[in-house]
């Protein structure tokens, strides 16, 4: 073990662990067009952003959990461990970061520990039910950024497999959600309320999708991943399109997920939405409604934005639509943090209050994966 500091704080150096770029079978050519150039943008800002943003989460007390470990967040922690890796090789720096090596090491040792440690969120203080809820949120989370970590690798690693196994172990086998996981609900748009539970779904078949070692043709799988398939599919019609977005990424790795009707009616949805300036607001992507009834931004955000473009980049869509989301992406990190914004779908959220900055931990990292993935 080694203390260094980086940008201002100190960094505790664990055993390192590879990085992933998120890659998979190429898809049919939607639209054509010459590739847009690589865009210009501020790699380095972006890094001291999404690793500033995980030194604080890692402090935080309401993310701290059981035998030294952390919560794994869908908005800062799973954004920041599918793109700090991807910015750390294009910077060419020599390993993981701290933060880095802090938020895996905390990831495998809950794997490991499983049976014997705690919850994230225990019934006793919580209420009835979210044991559960956060043990299958927690075990997708888990699996989904292990496994592109190992990806860049191309091997699956024992404790990768061991935290796939235990995600399968939590997954529904039977009743109206059949193939899913019962989410995490606070009841927090998008990540943390009822339709989460889609989402998350949609993330473990692209991370099962994603896996070396050709994990999603592994015959022992095979009833639980079709049992996934079967709920995406059979659940699809229902979701908010923001879920629909998601799918369309997972289905660039896990075949069978859409049909090319549905793919190609969903593709024109989302560039009916596309905003005048080239980016997509998080507004025109569900039916949503703040707690404190202040009215939703309708401006373009860098979630929407970068996720849409990423999924549609990954379906091999290259056209107009694209080169101006990644125009918008290019044009709207903020030069002095690094970040992209982005805003509440539950209330209007003081930026300087603990919450405020998740959506921009997620905007920023779905961003950078976007603009990574343009090159």
């Amino acid at each position: 073990m080694s203390i260094r500091p980086l940008a201002g704080y100190l960094v505790v150096t664990v055993a390192g662990i590879s990085a992933v770029v998120l890659s998979g079978k190429p898809r049919p050519v939607i639209a054509a067009s010459s590739a847009p150039s690589a865009p210009a943008w501020n790699r380095a800002a972006a890094e001291r952003y999404l690793d500033g943003r995980e030194v604080w989460w890692q402090g935080w007390d309401h993310a701290k959990k059981d035998h030294e470990t952390y919560c794994v967040s869908c908005h800062t922690q799973a954004p920041y461990g599918l793109a700090q890796p991807i910015l750390r090789e294009d910077l060419k720096e020599p390993g993981e970061t701290g933060a880095e090596q802090a938020m895996l090491a905390s990831i495998e040792k809950r794997v490991k520990l499983w049976k014997e440690i705690d919850p994230f969120y225990p019934d006793e203080k919580f209420g009835a039910g979210k044991k559960v809820e956060s043990r299958d949120a927690e075990s997708v989370l888990n699996a989904v950024i292990l496994s592109s970590y190992d990806a860049r690798q191309g091997q699956l690693r024992p404790i990768t497999r061991q935290a796939f196994d235990i995600a399968w172990s939590q997954q529904s086998q039977s009743g109206p959600i059949a193939g899913a996981w019962i989410w995490q609900n606070f009841h927090y748009t998008p990540w943390e309320s009822p339709e989460s539970e889609y989402h998350g779904a949609a993330l473990m078949a692209m991370a099962v999708g994603n896996a070396p070692d050709s994990y999603r043709n592994d015959a022992k799988i095979a009833p639980n991943v079709g049992l996934l398939r079967g709920y995406l599919r059979s659940h699809y019609d229902a979701q908010p399109l923001l879920n629909k977005v998601i799918l369309l990424w997972a289905s660039a790795r896990l075949p069978d997920l859409l049909d090319q009707m549905q793919r190609e009616a969903l593709i024109a949805d989302l560039k009916s939405r596309q905003q005048a300036d080239g980016g997509w607001s998080l507004t025109d992507l569900g039916h949503w409604q703040r707690v404190d009834k202040t009215a939703l931004e309708t401006r373009s955000d860098g979630y929407a934005t970068g996720v849409i473009v990423l999924a549609l980049e990954e379906n091999r869509v290259k056209d107009a639509a694209v080169d101006r989301g990644l125009a918008w992406l290019t044009a709207n990190q903020d030069k002095a943090t690094g970040a992209w914004p982005a805003w509440s779908l539950n209330k209007n959220r003081d930026p300087k209050s603990d919450a405020g900055p998740f959506m921009s931990d997620a905007a920023t990292g779905y961003a950078v994966l976007a603009l990574e993935a343009a090159r």
